[in-house]
């Protein structure tokens, strides 16, 4: 079993496709982002970093302990390892995959976020960091609509981690000022992954939380954007 530290966001969805994708057991524990699950003592143990996803697997290969991870990039490429899926074998299948999964994880993630910080969460709008990030984030979207001119996924013939890692970052491209018809080969791609029913099961996992307390836009903003718990 997989216990999954997880909130509905671009980097929770990641996990969630991949143990979708893959038909590992696991069960949700939702960390509530907005009103400071993050926080807690007990999540910070797995996650100092306090931020979403963590795992902890309880039947680890080989056996022993359990394993905890927290970053999502290093999850899938630890969910991939166990399982054999999702990863070639091969040096130059892994090496492709693995710079794409890189290239996620130091660019497109990155500067969606801070896209979406400038453009709807900051309570001052400031032109130049809207204008510098809805370009870099129109420049990556342009780096992976040429690298799918001629291949089906991100790494190749074959669905991998690598797609798994972008695909939640370009799910919100409205809110990132984005036209994905701008981008053709983007655009099949991801409509191709949205109607894998993996997928579609991963991102209807947030409605199990709909009942939740909601923050008020105070908590949310101190949670989200602050760098210390609310009681600090």
């Amino acid at each position: 079993m997989i216990d999954v530290y997880y909130w509905g966001t671009p980097n929770g969805h990641k996990v969630t496709l991949f143990l979708e994708e893959a038909g590992l057991d696991y069960r949700i524990h939702p960390v509530n982002i907005g009103k400071g699950d993050q926080f807690a003592p007990d999540f910070l143990r797995i996650a100092p970093n306090n931020r979403i996803p963590a795992i902890v697997d309880s039947d680890p290969a080989g056996g022993g302990a359990p394993v905890s991870l927290f970053e999502s990039g290093a999850i899938l490429l630890y969910l991939a390892e166990k399982t054999g899926r999702f990863l070639p074998a091969d040096l130059r299948g892994r090496a492709e995959v693995l710079q794409w999964l890189f290239w996620q994880m130091g660019g497109l993630g990155p500067m969606a976020g801070q896209n979406h910080h400038f453009n709807v969460y900051a309570p001052e709008k400031i032109p130049y960091a809207i204008d510098r990030y809805v370009k870099e984030t129109a420049r990556l979207y342009g780096v992976l609509d040429k690298r799918l001119a001629d291949r089906a996924y991100v790494a190749g013939d074959d669905y991998s981690i690598a797609d798994m890692a972008s695909y939640p970052w370009i799910v919100p491209y409205e809110r990132q000022g984005q036209d994905l018809d701008a981008f053709p080969n983007l655009r099949r791609w991801f409509d191709a992954i949205a109607a894998r029913p993996a997928t579609i099961r991963a991102y209807a996992i947030p409605d199990r939380f709909r009942d939740l307390p909601e923050p008020s836009e105070e908590e949310r903003r101190r949670n989200l954007f602050g760098t210390q718990p609310a009681n600090a």
